[in-house]
């Protein structure tokens, strides 16, 4: 008989009674009720994943082909340089960003047997969603099912015959059930039993699996967070909705680096992969006006140079309002404090609105410098140049501060055609730069004399 316990959706810890505050993790209102698994036997936990006694390790073969590479050029450097056989990789993001969309056209471009399961819609909707990305496949088959037993024992029967697949994806993770627990679909306890059946499945017939996760409204993957700690590779794709571009980065990676990033542009036909985001980034520069600067900004192992807007304009309320997209906005606090402490600007009687153009969220400290000179470009009303860019990080006391990898920001900045880069004077540079200009500022003041002495020009209007 089935038998109730409350478990704890932040830590995974169980207790006999409903409490207020866990005391494992000690945080408030996190223990859910749940249902224990029943005694029916598992039959697939009984299967062997590999060699039931210990092996040194020196003689383990290892092969390079274990890692299998796709067409998509941004999902292969995310993971690392391509899919490793028997991993396990949880794809999680907002409903409508286009997980199913990526994972669809990575099925069908694939090169070997793949099969797409889906809990949430039918072999019809798959097909329409095909016939609109528009990549003809003999090899990507569909199945409409929830049920992972089904799913698993239609895939070891395949797996039995000589061409089984070599690609497994699953959409999603909350839509399935397993037949051993006695829960709710979605629930936590089925969550965890069904990713539990499937990562076993994988490393028992090394072939890869892909699951699609869904998000809270906290921008947490739903369900427990051990779920992330089963599988080897978590990657979480983002953007607005209401903008084009999708950034794909990974936040655990077992077999890589979990600093790279992937950028994507939504199309009429599905994803398209951007390989020089800069180029879509920025304004084409035919008409500038004031509160606008270009920022090279580190995103992953990614250099690309983004367009930042600001407003600045007197507050018409009591208290002036601060609004951001795109951008941390106790860091866009502690900037304009900086400007109005320490370089005497007054600020806190304006309104200060900020926006990174392209819908896309940065968050390295390299922006700092664009960002106080677009807030300087409104306040003042003055233009800044078309061909300067910024990069460089501004501290409490109102210094530049230096940011590393400074060499790839100016050659970024110059490979895209900019005449003038301003970073900070602390900043050691090894390369001798004879296309582009570079700017050393030492303080904040210095940033703003060398644009007011710049561009003495007012926007028309």
């Amino acid at each position: 008989m089935s038998k109730v316990y409350y478990y704890c959706n932040n830590c995974g810890h169980e207790a006999a009674k409903w409490l207020g505050k866990c005391p494992a993790c000690k945080q408030w209102n996190t223990l859910i009720e749940e249902v224990k698994p029943s005694n029916k036997k598992n039959k697939l936990f009984n299967l062997a994943v590999a060699s039931s006694s210990a092996t040194l390790i020196q003689n383990i073969k290892h092969e390079s082909s274990m890692m299998t590479t796709t067409t998509d050029a941004e999902l292969d450097i995310v993971l690392g340089g391509g899919i490793v056989s028997g991993s396990v990789i949880l794809l999680a993001g907002e409903p409508g960003i286009g997980k199913s969309t990526l994972l669809l056209q990575i099925a069908l471009s694939y090169k070997s047997e793949t099969l797409y399961v889906s809990g949430e819609e039918a072999l019809t909707q798959i097909k329409m969603r095909a016939d609109r990305i528009g990549i003809k496949n003999q090899h990507c088959h569909v199945f409409s099912e929830t049920s992972t037993t089904k799913i698993i024992n239609h895939c070891e029967n395949r797996f039995k015959k000589e061409n089984p697949y070599q690609l497994i994806i699953i959409d999603s993770i909350q839509t399935l059930f397993s037949d051993y627990i006695d829960t709710t679909v979605g629930s936590i306890s089925q969550i965890k039993q069904c990713c539990s059946e499937l990562v076993q499945y994988a490393k028992k017939t090394n072939t890869p699996i892909i699951l699609i996760g869904h998000i809270t409204k906290e921008g947490q993957i739903a369900g427990p967070k051990v779920l992330e700690h089963m599988v080897d590779v978590v990657l979480n794709f983002e953007g607005e909705k209401t903008h084009l571009y999708r950034i794909l980065r990974a936040s655990k990676n077992r077999y890589g680096a979990t600093s790279k990033v992937g950028v994507y542009e939504m199309v009429e036909s599905g994803l398209k992969q951007v390989l020089n985001p800069s180029t879509i980034l920025m304004n084409d520069g035919e008409q500038q006006m004031s509160g606008t600067s270009i920022a090279s900004t580190f995103e992953g192992q990614k250099t690309f140079l983004v367009e930042v807007q600001a407003l600045v304009t007197p507050a018409v309320y009591g208290t002036p309002q601060r609004s951001v997209n795109g951008f941390n906005l106790k860091r866009l606090n502690i900037l304009l404090a900086v400007l109005e402490k320490k370089c005497g600007f007054k600020l806190s009687s304006q309104d200060v609105f900020l926006n990174i153009a392209g819908g896309i969220s940065v968050s390295d400290p390299s922006m700092d410098l664009a960002i106080v000179a677009s807030i300087l470009s409104s306040n003042e009303d003055f233009i800044i140049g078309t061909n300067i860019c910024f990069a460089g990080e501004v501290g409490l006391n109102g210094e530049v501060r230096p940011i590393p990898r400074i060499e790839s920001h100016i050659q970024e900045a110059q490979r895209i055609g900019f005449k003038t880069i301003v970073i900070s004077s602390k900043n050691k540079l090894v390369s001798i730069y004879k296309k582009i200009e570079i700017i050393n500022c030492d303080k904040v003041m210095d940033l703003y004399t060398y644009l007011a002495n710049l561009i003495p020009s007012k926007p028309m209007g």
